[in-house]
Formats: C-alpha cells, sequence, structure tokens
C-alpha cells in the first residue's frame, strides 16, 4: 500500500517545561506491507502491517522552521466493518529540523520523532482509500542533549492509499 497524508498540526503541553507555541503542517508519504491475513473475529477482526513513512514539516507560528524524518511504523487495521475501516498505528525514528537552538525545548538539529494515532480509511474501490484520523507525535534528543524536555503536536489528517496488489 502507498499512502499520501497531510494535516495541520498544534502545540500539545503536557510539562511546564514546554512552553512553545509552534503550529505548522505536515506531509507524509507512506509505503506498507500487510503481514496477516485477517485475524480474530468479531469486531476487532484485522490485519496487522508494517510499513515505512517520510515526515516533512514547517512551522509558521511563531517561527519559520523545516524538518524531515524518517520513522518505521507499524498499523493494525480492523476488517470487521466492510468499506470502512478503523485503524490504530505508531511509529518513530530519527528526524531533523532547525528548530535546534531557536525554541527553549530544541538544543539540537538531531533529534527523534515517536508518534501513536487512530483514524479510519472507507474503501472507495478495492484499491483506492479515503482516511482521515489524529496522531500524538513527539520530538525529543532521547536524553543526548540537555534539555530533553521535547514537542508535542497534535495532528488531524486526511490521506489518500492505494493498495496495488
Amino acid at each position: 500500500t502507498i499512502g499520501f497524508t497531510a494535516g495541520p498540526f498544534f502545540p500539545l503541553r503536557v510539562g511546564a517545561s514546554q512552553t512553545s507555541k509552534l503550529f505548522g503542517e505536515a506531509v507524509m508519504p507512506s509505503w506498507m506491507v500487510t503481514l496477516t491475513e485477517p485475524i480474530g473475529s468479531g469486531w476487532y477482526q484485522g490485519q496487522l502491517a508494517l510499513g515505512a513513512e517520510l515526515i516533512v514539516f514547517h512551522t509558521s507560528e511563531p517561527i519559520t522552521a523545516y524538518g524531515i524524518g524518517f520513522t518505521p511504523k507499524l498499523v493494525y487495521t480492523s476488517t470487521a466493518f466492510g468499506r470502512v475501516r478503523p485503524f490504530l498505528e505508531a511509529g518513530g525514528g530519527p528526524v531533523w529540523t532547525d528548530l535546534g537552538g531557536q525554541v527553549p525545548e530544541q538544543p539540537g538539529q538531531f533529534n527523534f520523532l515517536v508518534w501513536g494515532g487512530a483514524g479510519c480509511s472507507y474503501q472507495l474501490t478495492r484499491a483506492l482509500a479515503v482516511n482521515a484520523g489524529y496522531r500524538v507525535m513527539h520530538i525529543s534528543n532521547a536524553n543526548t542533549r540537555e534539555p530533553n524536555s521535547g514537542l508535542n503536536f497534535g495532528l488531524p489528517f486526511l490521506g489518500l492509499s492505494y493498495q496495488g496488489f
């Protein structure tokens, strides 16, 4: 499956040391392969997929900055509801951003991104689907430098995916 998702992000503060209020947008082209036939029965019947995703983002308020990262991802998609397919997803990996030194939470340019989310796909055809969902994202330096409070974002998204096989 290849996909393309995009959406705006906004700050989520979970600690007193997270003071930056960064707003922007992200685009995420992805690829994944389904690992299992439908497993389970009832409402939780679904398939497990493993993939990879590129994330490119831009902050526009209050400062302009850019970032790019690569995250392997794991997705569980329910197949119990016909064309409607709820899913849970998570991933993490390295990210480079020029926010380092511009905000108090980011002392350097090389960081790590960890994210998790949920959403729903609607199968338009056997191969084409529309996707919508929400992610929570955390960018930090994994305690390789001080400070390590990190940045947290909420990201609602829309996308399209194509299943070729």
